[in-house]
């Protein structure tokens, strides 16, 4: 049971009555059991909420910045009317609106609600409670009762760098030899023969050719197909860490400060959120290349694991896998993730590690067992850098400022540090600001790829 606002509008005006009548003694009581008689009609007319039935539809994924409906459909299979108030109870992150919706739903009949799902995180947002508040007809009193009706519904990565993939596959064409650019390198198939012009290399040129037309002829070539990617996502402490500014706006108004001044915004995604989207255009673009794509992520243990998805379901695989991710507030176990990699990966091929190339965890995990890994197979590091350390980098305004720039400069020497160190180890290293880090690391498995390195 649960008294309304009107009911304690009543009580209020009974109160000002007694206050007033010349025998407050009867007055009261008679305010009294009025007000009682009125709750209790209301309890013994109100529909009862415990019969009630619920069944869910709608979507089950959704991409992060996207919204989706769910459609709450309430079956009354009792012998009177339910009108009242609705709550569709989802976690808050799930942006549920609206928060409350009115409910009249007659004697054998059904009506639907539908929520409208507005996310701010990824992964799985779930219901928690349906609440109904069956009022009477006299509104001074409800019945109340929540029920379970589950439903889960999974917020994908959003993949907001696909807007770069048209343009590498244009680059990509090229390579394959569906446009005039051919390439040639170590390691490539060998496409087709043509006259040596002025700037190719004399490395190309086929000398039994060249013999028997009397002229040089050069090789060349097209990029090999079917090698296989391994893209590793270090879900450890240092991925938690919130750079840049958020591409996707969280649900709701804007926080208020003191004085109802903005807050200050929210740090942008955290490093594992634009690795991912680094990893799907890398993914996608290796698809397009005939090539094979896996994904291990790992922390202290193997978070997930995605091998031999077809072309065709790779992304679908990717970002269903991905969007429970979560950053774990522990180190990551390096020994443990390289054991994890060469166990997976038997044959030589492209391990893409995407962590943050802090010089202190660096050098203290990934650096001593990072020679088990580069000699048996090509590794590309990808970490993505923090713009405010740049930008705290040029002040120069205040005594505070400079103390600033001097600790910026410090991180940014480490980082050049760290990335000298693994390029001396053999390691291909891209390291770029968040909106960057998924064309550049694109751009450079495509100059791997012209270089005849995969």
């Amino acid at each position: 049971m649960a008294l309304t606002g009107r009911a304690g509008l009543v009580a209020a005006l009974g109160i000002v009555v007694v206050l007033f009548a010349p025998q407050p003694g009867p007055a009261l009581a008679g305010v009294c059991l009025l007000l009682a008689a009125g709750i209790l009609v209301d309890l013994v007319l109100a529909g009862a909420v415990r019969p009630l039935r619920f069944h869910r539809s709608g979507e089950r994924l959704v991409r992060l910045g996207e919204s989706t409906t769910v459609e709450l459909t309430v079956e009354n299979p009792g012998g009177r009317r339910v009108r009242g108030v609705l709550r569709d109870a989802w976690q808050p992150s799930a942006g549920a609106a609206p928060r409350e919706a009115p409910l009249d739903v007659p004697a054998g009949e059904r009506r639907k609600v539908v929520v409208t799902l507005t996310p701010a995180r990824r992964g799985d947002r779930e219901s928690v409670a349906v609440a109904v508040r069956s009022l009477g007809p006299l509104g001074l009193a409800a019945r109340q009762g929540s029920h379970r009706s589950p439903w889960t519904v999974r917020v994908l990565p959003p993949f907001l760098s696909r807007k770069h993939l048209p343009a590498r596959l244009a680059r990509l064409r090229e390579l394959d030899g569906r446009h005039p650019a051919l390439v040639r390198g170590q390691g490539t198939e060998f496409d087709s023969l043509r006259e040596y012009v002025a700037g190719d290399d004399v490395r190309s040129i086929d000398w039994r050719a060249t013999a028997r037309r009397h002229d040089v002829v050069v090789r060349t070539w097209r990029p090999e197909r079917d090698r296989r990617v391994l893209i590793v996502l270090d879900t450890g402490r240092t991925s938690a860490g919130r750079v840049g500014a958020a591409p996707i706006p969280l649900a709701g108004a804007v926080p208020k400060g003191p004085a109802g001044q903005p807050a200050r915004p929210e740090p942008g995604w955290p490093r594992l959120d634009w690795s991912m989207d680094a990893a799907l255009l890398l993914a996608a673009l290796a698809a397009r290349a005939g090539d094979r794509v896996d994904l291990l992520a790992y922390d202290r243990s193997v978070r997930t694991w995605v091998s031999g998805a077809s072309r065709t379901e790779l992304l679908s695989s990717l970002v269903n896998a991905m969007a429970p991710i979560e950053a774990e507030l522990v180190e990551a176990d390096a020994q443990g993730m390289v054991a994890a990699i060469l166990a997976r990966a038997k044959r030589r091929c492209l391990v893409v590690l995407l962590t943050d190339l802090n010089a202190a965890a660096m050098d203290e995990g990934l650096m001593p067992v990072l020679p088990q890994l580069s000699s048996r197979h090509l590794v590309l590091v990808a970490g993505v850098s923090d713009p405010r350390v740049a930008a705290m980098a040029a002040g120069r305004g205040t005594a505070e400022e400079v103390y600033d720039a001097a600790a910026a400069e410090h991180a940014r020497l480490e980082r050049r540090r760290i990335t000298a160190r693994l390029r001396r180890h053999g390691v291909e290293v891209v390291d770029a600001p968040p909106d960057d880090l998924a064309p550049a690391l694109a751009d450079h498995y495509l100059a791997l790829k012209a270089a005849g390195r995969l």
